[in-house]
């Protein structure tokens, strides 16, 4: 995406997984850059382009929008975490959605806004019939939920906006819970039901990041008011998938084992979760996770967005090498 000399890009929650990959990308653009977020960013080198700014204080977003006029915003501040069950612990997703809107409004200087969503608007394995089916199981999608209609009964904006919905993303900079596979993997931690293919939309941060690019450079007849999500356009089957991995780590490969067993192993790492651990290697949660297939229709998006840069091999590469402090990022 080339970047004009009076085009400034504002990233909310620049400093997450998703955000700090897209900052490193643009960075080598010489794009003009301004992240907003909570917490210091993950890289150190992104500490001079950060302020320390909450979605929910609508004073100072308006402020910072007035101050800094940005042209183009990627939208990707959220709570994303699974952690509550009430939707008002998840009030950035919403009330954050409302006051930058608003902000935006009150200035001409804003050409597009990218708003990051969640496959999470819907349960997994769930197929929507139309951008506005939604069908969420969890507090956090359902804030998610909310947060997209805030920006569709908006009418007459003078900025172009896009939905965008991650799926399962990956790569370097990333955390919980998607780190946690692999690091499963390289602990030998992880084993795969015997004889179970299962499909599943992910997506590789560095494919994500050009997907994202490309959307916010995209006319506005194609792309202008719509929703897409956000993944690599081949499924990747999770037991081949853990092989790469294992592979890379150069280890032997994951063991596979009988369902019933995992089912075992998973009401153990319930009873865990009750008794407050966090990051119980397998729950039930997380088995009906694994044996369900999640797959995403990316046509509109390939329209979009053309071949992706990063195969699954060449992301597992730059993934590991980056778990390994190997990374010049």
């Amino acid at each position: 995406m080339n970047q004009s000399t009076n085009e400034r890009i504002l990233i909310t929650g620049g400093s997450g997984f998703i955000g700090t990959n897209l900052i490193c990308d643009l960075i080598k653009t010489s794009a003009v850059i301004l992240n907003i977020d909570i917490d210091e960013p993950r890289c150190t080198s992104h500490r001079e382009i950060w302020r320390n700014i909450d979605l929910r204080n609508r004073d100072n977003i308006f402020a910072i929008i007035k101050e800094y006029r940005p042209t183009k915003i990627y939208h990707l501040g959220a709570r994303t975490d699974l952690n509550s069950n009430n939707v008002e612990d998840y009030s950035a997703n919403t009330t954050g959605v409302t006051n930058l809107i608003d902000a935006c409004i009150a200035v001409d200087c804003v050409k597009r806004i990218i708003f990051a969503s969640s496959r999470l608007v819907c349960k997994i394995g769930y197929q929507p019939e139309s951008d506005v089916d939604y069908c969420p199981t969890t507090a956090y999608g359902e804030s998610k939920v909310l947060g997209e209609n805030l920006i569709r009964e908006r009418t007459n904006l003078p900025f172009d906006w896009i939905i965008a919905r991650p799926t399962s993303i990956w790569g370097p900079w990333f955390d919980v819970p998607y780190r946690l596979f692999f690091d499963h993997v390289k602990a030998r931690r992880y084993v795969h039901p015997t004889g179970m293919q299962v499909f599943k939309s992910f997506g590789f941060v560095g494919n994500s990041i050009f997907q994202l690019k490309q959307l916010m450079a995209a006319p506005s007849d194609i792309v202008a008011d719509k929703t897409f999500y956000i993944g690599d356009y081949v499924p990747i089957e999770v037991g081949s998938f853990a092989n790469k991995i294992a592979k890379e780590f150069n280890i032997k490969p994951p063991l596979s084992v009988p369902l019933w067993v995992l089912f075992s192993l998973a009401k153990i790492g319930d009873v865990l979760v009750i008794l407050g651990y966090k990051n119980a290697p397998l729950t039930s949660f997380r088995l009906s996770n694994l044996k369900t297939e999640m797959i995403h229709d990316f046509t509109d998006l390939s329209v979009v967005t053309g071949s992706l840069p990063y195969t699954v091999d060449q992301g597992i590469h730059l993934t590991i090498n980056w778990m390994n402090g190997n990374s010049e990022s």
